[in-house]
Order: C-alpha cells, then structure tokens, then sequence
C-alpha cells in the first residue's frame, strides 16, 4: 500500500530541498506538487493559522533570549548606573527597572502601578531611566529631571517632581519642568548650571543607548530581573514577573 505523505509536510521536504527539487523532479511533477499543497491549504486555512501562530511563538523566543543576551552584556549600567534614580529598597532583592517618557500618556497610568509595588514590596529596588522617545519638550523635561537627581541624591525630592510633573496637566518641556521643580523647593538655578553640565547629556545618552540594546521601542518599557517587559502591562503582570525573578 502506498504511504501517503501529508501536503505540509512534504512542502516542508521540498523547502529544505529546494535545489535537488529541480534536479529530481519534472516540470509536470512540480506542478502536481504544487496543486496538491495549494488544494490542501484551501480546504484547511486553518493550518497557516497554526503555522503562523507557531512562527510567532518561535520569534517571542527568540526575543526574549535576544533581550537576556543584551541585559547581561549592559548588566552594570542597566541595574548600577551612577545616571540613574533609585528609589525604594536600594539593597533589594529584585530591580525594578523602568524606562519613561514625561510625554508617555501609558507611564500615567503606570506611575500608580509603580507606586503600589514599591510601598507594598519593602525588598523591592526601583530604578528610573528617562527615555524621551516623544519629542524636543520630551527631552528637555529629561535633562531637567538628570538636573533634579543631581541636586537630590536621596531620591525624595526627586520622586515629588517625578509625580507632579509625570501626573501634570499639557505638554512636559523645560518651562513645565522648571516650574514643577521650583514648585517641590528644588534650587532653579542650580538645575540652570547643570542642565550644561556632561552629566545631564551623558545620562540621557545612556538610557537611550541601553534602549536601544534592550530592543526597547516604546514607553513604559521595564527590565526585571532577567527579562524586557514593554508596555503598561498593568500591576498584576508586574508583580508577576517580579515574584518570578525571585525565583530565577
């Protein structure tokens, strides 16, 4: 009795056998090969569906590798930056990475995600990175913000500014920048200096830079433990992923 071969199955032969496929076979069989696929696919869409589905899966991991790969080659910068805000634990267990834009209408709401995690997870590390991916009023609120961690080492003065600014009404530029600043008590003049200072534009280049290895194309987008999460995910998702880098 002769062995049927099942339509996908011999494409995928005839695919990793493409050049002794037109040594082997004929014009004619070729063709009948041909129909015999595309009258199976016909009658069975929804096997691309699978196939594609599995592609996907495929991609997502190979992303994923791709974005652990990057985190630990840029694992010092990422988690241990003298550029960035850290709040919450210092000496947690587990870093909280998130990368933001002031313009970024998702890190609104992800603000609050941030907040929660950080007063109810007392061996939780929360590090911000500015990522101004939105504009020149993105970047310029950026660089004061660089200005205001550097006037305010202990991150409090910082996290009122963050909150106020981030959480505030139009357009986030310098001019709106400033204001908020002055308005948490923080020396105007002194961000002014700074704000020509290499640190601010250091600091900028290096979020962008880490972004840009981590495959980031979007805010808010976050390191955890060993993973890249994109996206305002919401709290849950969040928490799970920091429960699991505890146990990674």
């Amino acid at each position: 009795m002769m062995r049927v071969v099942p339509p996908l199955a011999l494409a995928a032969t005839l695919a990793l056998a493409a050049p002794a496929a037109a040594q082997d076979f004929s014009t004619g069989q070729c063709g009948a090969i041909e129909k015999i696929i595309k009258e199976y696919l016909i009658k069975h869409p929804e096997v691309l569906q699978e196939a594609m589905a599995e592609l996907e899966k495929k991609q997502q991991v190979a992303e994923a590798e791709k974005a652990r790969s990057a985190i630990k080659d840029h694992s010092d910068a990422i988690f241990n930056s003298p550029f960035q805000v850290t709040l919450g634990n210092p000496q947690g267990d587990v870093t909280f990475v998130e990368f933001f834009d002031y313009n970024c209408g998702y890190c609104k709401r992800a603000l609050t995600d941030m907040i929660t995690l950080m007063d109810k997870d007392p061996k939780l590390k929360v590090v911000l990175k500015e990522f101004p991916v939105l504009g020149p009023g993105s970047v310029e609120a950026a660089k004061v913000a660089v200005a205001v961690r550097m006037q305010d080492k202990s991150g409090k003065k910082y996290l009122e500014f963050h909150q106020k600014l981030l959480m505030g009404r139009g357009q986030a530029d310098k001019a709106r920048a400033m204001a908020v600043a002055k308005e948490v008590g923080l020396d105007v003049a002194r961000i002014e200096r700074d704000l020509k200072s290499e640190e601010v534009a250091n600091a900028i280049n290096e979020s962008m830079k880490l972004a840009e290895a981590l495959g980031m194309n979007g805010t808010p987008s976050y390191v955890i433990g060993k993973d890249v999460v994109v996206g305002a995910v919401g709290l849950e998702a969040l928490g799970k992923k920091i429960e699991a880098a505890r146990t990674q």
